[in-house]
Formats: C-alpha cells, structure tokens, sequence
C-alpha cells in the first residue's frame, strides 16, 4: 500500500485541476462515480480502486498533454476527485490503528 501512497504522492497535475478535484469531494458517491469511471462497484477495495484510477487518469493525462481534442476537463477533475476520496479511504484506516 506504501507503493500505492508514494505514486500519488508524485503526481503533478496542475494547480487548478487540484483545486477543482478538492471542491468535488464533498460531493463524492463512491457508488455512482467508481461505476461510470472504472466500471466497479462499491464492493471494490479502496486499493484496488486507487490502482484503476490511476491507470485510467494516467491515460488522460497523457490527452491532456497532447492537447488531444477528446479530453474532458471534467471527466479528469472527476477522476481526481475519486482519486483523492478513495485515497483518503486508504490512508484513515491506518490512522485509526495508530490510535489503538
């Protein structure tokens, strides 16, 4: 999981596309967003979810680098934002064993 935590810490988007994604995650529903964007349900682990995200933000990306006429602002804000809900999901369960 360290692995998973290390890629997305060494993403680089741009500053705006960040602070759009971080306004969205109020608004995140695991449910909805993971089914349109990686074709998974709830039932997938935050892990798991976080690896397919990336996959699939790592393509746009590249789009968005291009200046590929198909890529969507939104669709990659969204993506950020399931990005950044699924990785906090990650990150608080180990925060709560700390605790312990």
């Amino acid at each position: 999981m360290s692995e998973i935590l290390s890629a997305l810490g060494a993403l680089r988007r741009p500053r705006l596309l960040i602070r759009a994604a971080r306004h969205g995650l109020a608004d995140y529903s695991r449910d909805r967003t993971l089914m349109r964007l990686i074709e998974a349900g709830h039932s997938i682990a935050p892990e798991a979810a976080v690896q397919k995200l990336m996959q699939v933000e790592a393509r746009i990306e590249i789009d968005r680098q291009k200046g590929d006429g198909t890529y969507s602002v939104a669709r990659h804000i969204e993506l950020l934002i399931a990005l950044m809900a699924e990785a906090r999901m990650l990150v608080r369960p180990m925060r709560e064993s700390d605790r312990a």
